[in-house]
């Protein structure tokens, strides 16, 4: 097997000039005396899911000419902190100072295909994968220095770079070992890794490096990209999802407007490519006027929604049947309740921004999409272009959460590239098109019924769900880009997507003898996709709200009910937390805590949320005056990462769930800015808490959508303590507390 190569990759980034720039060396050198260097341990379990396409060590990591390592992930910066984690584990198993790391994220032909940057699935796949290559190119270095050096593995040390004999000056780094070529050696079991209480890194709360870049504001994202000669352009979206092009008059465009450079008319799309962006404004806005549209059929009524969805939604497909459920405890009722969740909006902050340069030859794509692979598979479709003719880099963006509209604003600028070489075009999304064109987090209900036993335990559980798809990401189909569906030969969607995001969490990760769980699948009225803990957040919303008023009908704690019916210490540890971090806290009249318990699709991470409201009874004025989150997501990677990463989802979940709806009249969708569709501002952000529990011996989870769940229900339960009124229909608003 040959275990090492030349590679084009490297080549490919210096020639960019990335490895140009010079980075100071901590610690290269080695002191007077020798570190200590932690021993190793044998690891034997099952390999990251993103090492079955990249199982190669130089597929994670190349030695740079000076000696620092280059990591490459396949995953995509959304404000997670992935970078940081990642270093810091490639720099724990070589041996290295964090400044001899860099990363480099997500890149077509460059870093590994790791698919979408979702399902909190970054730690676990891709930061993993680099443990596991770095401990393994570690091992492959002892190995080539000793043959280099004529001197024993045991009497070798590798530390910062540098790989020195025990007993004598002789040494070399890293490069010297590898003389230009690269670690071309599978990664397989066992795998040296480093023992844990060895760590230097790793379970540190290790700062992120762009955060203090964010305050200063000088932090890049795609919307801040500039390119030399770069133009400017905005598509004239369809007056309504099924509206098609009858006429567009663009005579008199370069009469209204200076700097129009060219109009793109393909089907029922429209593309006006300028000079400077608000010439492009003023030009999309032109073509509005003097353009005829076909109608679009009317949405069904808000108010009558959930009707109608259950009126279309298809025969149950039965998720989980265990029991009995039909025969209740003697003496005993059923209970029933029935939650539901409107649409939501992503809410990034900066509207999509996609940046396209064609060649002649490649088509360049600059994207803050989370999945740039399967982003380039579904525009090569769209463009019927070779895949390999697609170079695709990722920027972030200024807010993601999800499936957003990033992947249609990279469509956008990659058709008006090919109808214009040589320039880079960027397309900035307008507000309005962001808000109302956004692949939402679909609407979804929920119908729970249970009984409880002569000792006040869940006796029988059933779940009814309705949801719409909860993932309609690009990929293999091209349908799944808007741009498609408007083109001259437009492509419809050949598939629903990922169902299985609906009923997330619907079956109570609690012990219950008797449960069942319905899907019932519809097709509904707005364009969905994937949106921050899919399901989860209204699963868990509904059931853990329900646990409350069945705890209430037990004449029990709310906690201590549910720890009744838990079995896994787990799950017990972090409920028992949130009750030391809660108590002693004193209530006012009108406030009240609530309490919610999940593990994030039944299999990883813990969290346990609290919430501390008060209501004025008359007006109905919610307050959101605490919240408090004991989580547990395995070995803790980056203490500081993942505590941003809670704290950012419990406030975007507290501002779901009392304020965001996205409403529609007749065929508009009319929550078109942020006064239409409010969200949390600073002056509603309360004071956060987060306790961790470190367990460095389970495996590393992700973290970003672990607090989401449960915060929707902590805030529903804490309403209900300090009003009496339970809030069945999200948003929880004044006008419902009063109704």
């Amino acid at each position: 097997m040959i275990e090492l190569s030349k590679t084009s990759r490297r080549k490919f980034l210096r020639d960019i000039g990335y490895i140009s720039v010079g980075f100071p060396l901590l610690s290269s050198c080695f002191g007077e005396q020798d570190p200590v260097v932690a021993a190793r341990v044998n690891y034997e379990g099952d390999l990251p899911g993103s090492m079955r396409n990249a199982s190669k060590v130089n597929a994670w990591l190349h030695v740079l000419e000076d000696g620092r390592v280059m990591v490459f992930s396949g995953k995509v910066e959304l404000g997670q902190g992935i970078r940081t984690a990642i270093r810091q584990v490639a720099a724990e198993e070589l041996d290295l100072e964090l400044d001899q790391v860099e990363v480099h994220l997500a890149e077509t032909g460059v870093t590994p295909d790791e698919g979408y940057t979702a399902g909190s699935s970054s730690v676990p796949n891709s930061a993993m994968s680099v443990r596991y290559a770095a401990a393994t190119a570690r091992q492959k270095l002892l190995e080539l220095a000793s043959a280099k050096l004529n001197i024993a593995e045991k009497d070798l040390i590798l530390y910062n770079g540098k790989v020195k004999s025990k007993k004598s000056n002789q040494s070399l780094n890293f490069a010297e070992i590898l003389e230009g070529a690269q670690i071309d050696m599978e990664v397989t079991k066992p795998v040296p890794l480093k023992i844990k209480s060895g760590y230097r890194y790793v379970g540190k709360a290790i700062p992120r490096k762009d955060i203090e870049k964010m305050v200063r504001g000088e932090e890049v994202y795609i919307q801040d990209l500039r390119f030399p000669g770069m133009v400017h352009a905005r598509v004239l979206r369809p007056a309504g999802y099924q509206s098609k092009l009858v006429k567009v008059d663009d005579s008199g465009l370069s009469t209204a407007i200076s700097g129009i450079i060219k109009t793109v008319v393909n089907g029922s799309f429209v593309g006006v490519i300028t000079d400077r962006e608000y010439q492009a404004v003023k030009a999309e806005a032109y073509l509005r006027k003097h353009s005829e549209w076909t109608p679009t059929p009317s949405f069904p009524k808000q108010e009558t929604l959930f009707a109608h969805l259950k009126s279309i939604a298809e025969k149950p497909q039965s998720i989980r049947n265990e029991g009995d459920i039909t025969t209740l405890p003697n003496g005993t009722d059923s209970f029933k309740a029935s939650y539901t969740k409107p649409y939501l909006k992503h809410g990034s902050i900066g509207p999509a921004c996609g940046i396209a340069m064609y060649d002649g030859e490649i088509l360049h794509i600059w994207s803050h999409s989370q999945g740039i692979y399967p982003m380039r598979r579904a525009i090569a479709a769209m463009l019927k272009m070779e895949q390999e003719k697609l170079h695709v880099i990722a920027v972030p963006g200024a807010g993601c959460f999800g499936h957003s509209t990033a992947d249609d604003a990279a469509a956008d600028a990659a058709i008006l590239a090919l109808s214009y070489p040589g320039k880079h075009i960027r397309v900035q999304w307008s507000r309005q098109d962001e808000h109302t064109w956004d692949p939402y987090g679909t609407v979804m209900i929920m119908e729970l019924e249970a009984s409880l036993d002569a000792n006040g335990k869940i006796k029988t559980w059933k779940t009814d769900v309705w949801t719409d798809s909860h993932s309609m990401r690009p990929d293999n189909d091209p349908a799944t880009l808007l741009d498609t569906r408007y083109l001259e030969n437009p492509v419809q969607l050949k598939g629903r997507g990922y169902l299985g995001g609906g009923h997330r969490n619907a079956d109570p990760y609690y012990s219950i003898p008797n449960m069942q769980v319905n899907a019932h699948f519809f097709d509904g009225p707005l364009r969905v996709s994937s949106l921050r803990s899919l399901g989860s957040y209204t699963t868990i919303f509904s059931i853990e709200s329900f646990m409350d008023e069945l705890a209430e009908k037990a004449g029990k704690d709310p906690l201590k009910f549910r720890l009744e019916h838990l079995e896994d210490t787990r799950a017990i540890a972090v409920i028992t937390k949130i009750q030391e971090m809660c108590n002693g806290e004193k209530l006012e009249e009108g406030e009240g805590i609530g309490y919610a318990f999940s593990r994030y699709k039944n299999t990883t991470a813990y969290a346990t949320a609290a919430a501390k409201v008060s209501v004025d009874r008359a007006s109905g004025t919610i307050k959101l005056l605490k919240m408090w989150a004991a989580v547990d997501v395995g070995e803790i990677i980056n203490l500081d990462g993942i505590i941003n990463q809670i704290e950012g989802g419990m406030l975007q979940a507290a501002s779901w769930t009392l304020m965001e709806e996205v409403k529609f009249d007749g065929n508009k969708i009319t929550s078109s800015d942020w006064m239409k569709y409010p969200v949390f501002r600073f002056s509603d952000i309360p004071e956060v808490k987060v306790a961790m529990i470190d367990r460095p011996n389970e495996a590393a989870e992700g973290g970003g959508e672990v607090s989401m769940p449960p915060t929707g229900a902590a805030i529903a339960n804490a309403v209900y303590k300090a009003s009496g009124k339970r809030v069945y229909n999200l948003p929880i608003t004044a006008e419902k507390i009063l109704g």
